[in-house]
């Protein structure tokens, strides 16, 4: 398999897409903070010293949806349609879900994952004065759509 980020030579690069299609683009992906008590009650009673934890985790991933090409090297900068993190509850476990859509000549994998990433990650920073030992676990792809390589989608974990 080739790989399409290093050139002839063996160096890093960024690939040209300048002659492929926009086409309608979404990624999806997941990701999991494992909580005790105590930051889950912080949590879901809303009683947090520094404000609406889960609205400020959400703002921090969008925000690192529109700077990924910035942080990993060989990403596109892209234009966006729409950015939606939600977070659901299970348990001490909190999930985090962070959907990308735009039209556009490559995909959107990456912007989508490093908003789940820092979405928790800003859980973490706002509630590590509490317990430290939170766990970010499962963070992953779940789907993606558009370009030339079509539809990928982890079964049994998105509805088909």
């Amino acid at each position: 398999m080739k790989l399409t980020h290093l050139n002839e030579e063996g160096y890093a690069r960024m690939v040209d897409v300048s002659s492929k299609q926009p086409t309608e683009r979404t990624a999806l992906a997941e990701g999991t903070i494992e909580l005790g008590d105590t930051v889950l009650g912080i949590l879901t009673g809303g009683n947090s010293p520094k404000g609406n934890v889960l609205n400020t985790a959400v703002v921090a991933g969008i925000q690192a949806v529109k700077k990924t090409s910035e942080l990993i090297p060989m990403c596109h900068p892209l234009p966006l349609h729409g950015v939606d993190i939600k977070f659901e509850f299970n348990g001490c476990n909190l999930k985090c879900l962070c959907s990308v859509s735009a039209e556009a000549k490559t995909g959107f994998e990456m912007e989508a994952l490093v908003g789940v990433t820092t979405a928790l990650l800003t859980v973490y920073d706002m509630l590590k004065a509490v317990d430290k030992s939170m766990v970010i676990t499962g963070i992953r792809l779940l789907e993606k759509t558009g370009g030339k390589s079509g539809v990928f989608r982890i079964s049994g974990t998105v509805e088909e």
